[in-house]
């Protein structure tokens, strides 16, 4: 059984995070003080501070809290890397997103100096990356792009992607995304757009 401090401690920082998204989606973060964050959560100042250096600080923190969320990844992670790429780690990032809709438009619209969302993409990124290692060392293949390449393009695709679904009711399910991403990952672009191998050396072109 956790103390009740700990209890105390986890609603208190909880109401402070749901005060700051509120009022950031009403008035832009710029715009909101630390006192209007203390009075719609119901707490003093000097409650505030004690878990908080400023609003900068509790804004990071919710990142971080979603970080910890990760830990309820790790049985799809485990299972995917069982199994092959079977998409599940993304669609539990899409559910979440889903469930937090707010907290998710907060962060990726860059809200504040744009350092919540650099967290954000870098948590993600570093993670991705180290699965993608273990992968080809697990499978002894030798990667035809550097790593750290993969993976930064992988984390791109992805946060544009989610910023879309959070910011727009654009008819696709956490499923339906995954299912799209998958696809994607799997046979790449040439064969998403509907091109033929033949097509590749020119596909390129395309793009703007």
């Amino acid at each position: 059984m956790k103390p009740a401090g700990d209890r105390r401690v986890r609603r208190t920082r909880a109401a402070l995070r749901q005060a700051l998204v509120e009022l950031v989606l009403d008035k832009g973060f710029h715009a909101v003080t630390v006192e209007e964050i203390t009075e719609r959560a119901d707490v003093g100042r000097a409650t505030f501070y004690a878990h908080y250096r400023d609003k900068e600080d509790l804004l990071v923190g919710i990142v971080r809290d979603l970080a910890e969320d990760r830990e309820r990844l790790l049985p799809a992670v485990r299972q995917a890397h069982a199994e092959g790429f079977t998409g599940l780690p993304v669609k539990y990032i899409f559910e979440h997103a889903e469930q937090e809709r707010p907290v998710y438009q907060v962060i990726l619209r860059g809200e504040g100096d744009g350092r919540a969302l650099r967290e954000f993409t870098d948590l993600i990124r570093t993670h991705a990356e180290a699965a993608f290692r273990a992968r080809t060392e697990q499978l002894a293949v030798t990667p035809r792009i550097p790593l750290d390449v993969v993976a930064r393009a992988w984390t791109g695709e992805l946060i544009g992607l989610l910023t879309w679904w959070v910011e727009n009711d654009t008819g696709y399910s956490a499923a339906d995304i995954t299912a799209h991403l998958r696809d994607l990952s799997v046979y790449g672009r040439v064969w998403a757009t509907g091109l033929t191998p033949s097509d590749a050396p020119g596909a390129l072109d395309l793009a703007p």
